[in-house]
């Protein structure tokens, strides 16, 4: 696997793109799949001390809801931006540094190929935010505010386009967390 550039997670933002994709054992043709990240901000913003946006090769992303996050708990919340992930890509989520150096852990979730949002008339959201668990083990407590920068995500291109894309119970999430669903409940 290869690392995205800032060129070419920018060129996957401002893509459209169709594919044919397999979900849960049906072939069927997503035509308008979406750019990769939405909203997209090729320059770099700062906000209450941490950048967000594009930057060598991550981008930055920011957290949808007001959050106090107490000192020694985990809490999920989730980002503004929605991800449509090609079949030939996955995503990391990691710590921004400002934030692991205050000890507060974005943990490092991971974006599937063919994570993505199933459009309206397909029966789902048309959205696919990120929902992220976040751990505070400072001994302070930490207060995020919606738009903060939160956490980054690193995209790696595959060796050959996934012939199992994601089709989990992920897919199309809200603007706001989404707990754990259990298999079979």
């Amino acid at each position: 696997m290869t690392v995205l550039s800032d060129v070419s997670i920018e060129e996957l933002c401002q893509q459209v793109r169709g594919q044919q994709v397999w979900r849960r054992h049906h072939h069927f043709l997503i035509t308008s799949l979406g750019p990769l990240i939405t909203p997209f901000s090729a320059e770099r913003h700062v906000v209450r001390g941490k950048s967000w946006g594009l930057s060598a090769c991550t981008y930055d992303c920011r957290i949808a809801q007001d959050l106090v996050l107490p000192r020694g708990t985990c809490r999920i919340a989730s980002t503004i931006e929605q991800f449509n992930v090609p079949i030939d890509v996955c995503g990391s989520v990691l710590d921004k540094s400002t934030w692991a150096r205050v000890f507060v852990s974005a943990f490092n979730t991971h974006l599937d190929p063919g994570w993505c949002a199933i459009m309206e008339e397909e029966g789902g959201t048309g959205k696919n935010h990120l929902t992220l668990e976040l751990a505070n083990l400072s001994d302070q407590e930490v207060t995020y505010q919606a738009g903060d920068p939160v956490c980054q995500v690193k995209f790696e291109w595959l060796d050959r386009p996934s012939s199992r894309p994601y089709s989990g119970k992920y897919l199309s999430q809200p603007d706001s967390p989404v707990p754990a669903i259990y298999e079979g409940a």
